[in-house]
């Protein structure tokens, strides 16, 4: 068997698209078409590695699946169910600004929704997020990191008063304690995971932690392997805290200097006792024991976490409670040091930044704020930014499903596969009055709700910036 090597005449720096570990890769081209990828040594992220889907890449950029299943050209529906028909793109453009008009001069700016993606550049959640809330009125805007980070988003800005992860993969190097919990590295960040085992050869004596109800392949790894019950992560902290104080692990003087509340958090881990978490977490009192001593004191313990802690219906808890065992410790703004929630998506941090979400602004100022409502209105040279909250990624198409918001536009994501609670998410669809969806596939399943098919461009295709999880 011979396989055909392409000659590249050109290389080109870019990012991989598909998760937030954000690795640097080195395109090889020849003319307008990719022919190959490999890692690029110098980026400080992955510094040439690729897992098995960074490595196959440039497949994406096949003629056999440009050809096949690429959108391409705009296209229109003149009836639901029909076959969509070309359109040029100019008139396409029209029709979608005159039937979102239409909507808002007969509805109003909060009878339209707009629905986004982790995976949109930053540059492209930017203008969506002015195009919204600055000119179309309305803070109807989410994405679908609404499903997985904004309980990062929530937990961070609950307890150090701003969504700003504070730490990066260079911690791993420092850290004397690694605390994963809630997120299988070795699969879900094989590269991080690749770092994790490096820092772990050059320093035999750090300790790994790993707490998951599953025996991950990450867990196997672990010097300590913590086999919680689902659901029990908060517990596990509280009972964490309440060993740490007890043997007095905590940094009091950090906690009277950078900490606000502590007396109201001592409360309500009091009653965690060892046996009482051992009992809810299902784990042995010793090894309960044995993780608040090596995570207490003044060793640097460094956290990560992922959709284990995230998606759930206490995800927002679960954050705040671990990022408190950091603070009640000093662990954090230290070299290897902090609670570091690993992203998803190639640009959930970056939606995030730029206020991609019904409840943000641009440059991480709160819609809540009056006063950040006034900076955002001013730098986007309009009267004001709405104060009404937004409907958020669940809301949004409960609300289209029973009529009340009128017209949907959906970009880099595919609710109509995706989404929770189907029904309800493909009746939003069938019912509301224009949908139109920005979208670089046509055989994604939202696609065939769709009155107005917009193609996109995709990984390859455009310049423009991510950020990843250590941003």
């Amino acid at each position: 068997m011979s396989i055909p090597i392409h000659p590249v005449s050109q290389q080109t720096r870019s990012t991989c698209p598909y998760c937030g570990t954000g690795c640097g890769v080195l395109i090889g081209s020849v003319g307008a078409q990719i022919v190959s990828v490999q890692g690029d040594p110098e980026h400080p992220a992955n510094f040439g590695r690729l897992c098995t889907k960074g490595s196959t890449l440039h497949l994406t950029a096949a003629a056999s699946v440009t050809q096949q299943t690429r959108l391409l050209r705009p296209l229109h529906r003149a009836q639901r169910g029909g076959e969509a028909q070309p359109i040029a793109w100019d008139a396409a453009m029209a029709m979608a600004a005159e039937r979102f008009a239409d909507v808002i001069r007969r509805h109003g700016p909060q009878a339209v929704g707009f629905y986004g993606s982790g995976q949109l550049l930053t540059e492209d959640y930017y203008v969506l997020n002015k195009l919204v809330k600055g000119l179309v009125g309305t803070n109807n805007l989410d994405t679908n990191s609404r499903l997985c980070m904004s309980s990062a988003v929530a937990g961070y800005k609950a307890t150090l008063g701003s969504d700003a992860p504070p730490a990066c993969y260079e911690d791993f190097d420092h850290a004397e304690t690694l605390f994963i919990v809630g997120a299988n590295t070795a699969w879900a960040h094989p590269i991080l995971f690749r770092r994790i085992e490096d820092a772990r050869a050059a320093r035999p004596s750090q300790k790994l932690i790993v707490a998951d109800p599953r025996r991950t392949e990450t867990a196997d790894m672990a010097d300590l392997y913590l086999p919680i019950r689902p659901g029990s992560d908060v517990a596990l902290f509280h009972g964490l805290l309440h060993i740490m104080l007890a043997e007095n692990l905590v940094d009091h003087g950090y906690i009277a200097r950078h900490t606000q509340g502590f007396e109201a958090l001592q409360a309500v881990v009091a009653a965690h006792t060892p046996a009482a978490v051992a009992e809810t977490c299902g784990i042995p009192v010793a090894d309960l024991l044995q993780a608040a001593r090596w995570m207490g004191g003044h060793t640097p313990t460094l956290s990560l976490y992922c959709q284990g802690l995230n998606q759930s219906s206490r995800g927002t808890d679960k954050n705040a409670a671990l990022i408190n065992l950091h603070l009640a410790t000093g662990q954090i703004g230290k070299p290897g040091a902090g609670p570091f929630s690993l992203t998803g998506q190639p640009n959930a941090m970056g939606g995030r930044e730029v206020g991609g979400m019904a409840n943000l602004l641009s440059a991480h100022r709160d819609l809540g704020n009056a006063q950040h409502r006034e900076e955002v209105a001013a730098l986007w040279g309009v009267p004001e930014v709405p104060a009404q909250p937004g409907l958020t990624a669940v809301e949004m198409f409960e609300a289209a499903a029973r009529g009340e918001l009128k017209a949907l536009w959906i970009a880099c994501t595919n609710p109509a596969q995706s989404m929770p609670d189907q029904a309800t998410v493909r009746c939003a669809l069938e019912r509301a009055e224009f949908v139109v969806v920005q979208e670089a596939f046509a055989t994604a399943a939202t696609c065939d709700f769709a009155d107005l098919l917009l193609p996109a461009t995709t990984w390859g295709e455009k310049d423009g910036t991510v950020t990843n999880s250590e941003r």
